[in-house]
């Protein structure tokens, strides 16, 4: 079921799917709440899903003045508001590579909604001095040449080598989504993944459960990155994907769906 959320100027699109614990997903960059779909069909039997599309991706718009957008508490403002809206006082939250951002940002503000957060190809370090060059160096790519040439080139990146060849529909079809949004969006996504801090002490100071799906092959979530993170929460629940990159939902459906209802059905 699909509903509209007006945050502050913005309009917030949701689905809602599924019954049993609630459990949020959280998207990344250049995704929108489409890239859960294996996940939806999965999960559904034995959670309620709620998927929203971030500000900027899918069915939901920017606000006029989107200079909020900068920073990831604007994102976790938007999962609280969602969560109140739906009377949901606590949840799982499990977010992919900037939705682990996010997720991350939750878990520090809103400890007592959580049962436990997912870190799914994503970091709690903050991003280094060279993938902020990196970054500030997209930004200005993407003001150049545009969202659609930005994604097309960076997309397959995110895909361990076998499955590109294997799969090369599935990745044109996650690249064709590029001509959805707008140069100011992902712009808004980069500037507020630069500006996250080092989030560490979230995993190192709560008592809370932690999922790592971890991708042998990613480049853009190290597993060499991860695995000095693992053990920093008291408990912690590891999948580790073999010849998997950045994109385990796609990429390696069967064991990702199985990490994910093993953690929610765990903690619940």
């Amino acid at each position: 079921m699909g509903k509209f959320l007006d945050f502050h100027g913005a309009s917030i699109y949701y689905r809602i799917e599924g019954s049993g614990p609630d459990v949020v997903l959280i998207h990344g960059f250049g995704e929108d709440g489409d890239i859960w779909q294996h996940q939806i069909a999965f999960l559904s039997a034995h959670c309620r899903l709620i998927i929203p599309d971030l500000p900027g991706s899918g069915t939901s718009v920017l606000p006029e003045d989107s200079t909020a957008a900068n920073e990831t508490g604007y994102f976790t403002a938007i999962i609280a508001a969602i969560l109140q809206a739906e009377k949901i006082n606590t949840c799982v939250v499990l977010g992919h590579s900037m939705g682990g951002y996010i997720a991350l940002d939750f878990a520090k503000k809103h400890r007592d909604m959580l049962t436990g957060f997912g870190l799914l190809h994503s970091t709690a370090f903050a991003d280094s001095a060279e993938k902020k060059l990196n970054r500030q160096k997209g930004i200005e790519l993407i003001e150049s040449y545009g969202s659609y040439s930005f994604l097309k080139n960076t997309i397959p990146n995110l895909f361990a080598d076998t499955y590109k060849k294997q799969h090369a529909d599935s990745v044109a079809t996650l690249i064709e989504k590029g001509n959805n949004f707008s140069k100011k969006a992902l712009q808004h996504y980069y500037t507020a993944m630069m500006n996250r801090p080092d989030n560490t002490e979230v995993l190192r100071n709560n008592e809370l459960p932690v999922l790592f799906v971890i991708g042998t092959n990613d480049v853009a979530a190290p597993m060499q990155d991860l695995l000095q993170q693992v053990h920093l929460p008291k408990m912690a629940y590891v999948t580790i994907l073999e010849n998997c990159g950045h994109m385990g939902m796609l990429e390696s459906t069967e064991t990702f769906n199985k990490a994910l209802l093993a953690f929610i059905t765990g903690i619940n």
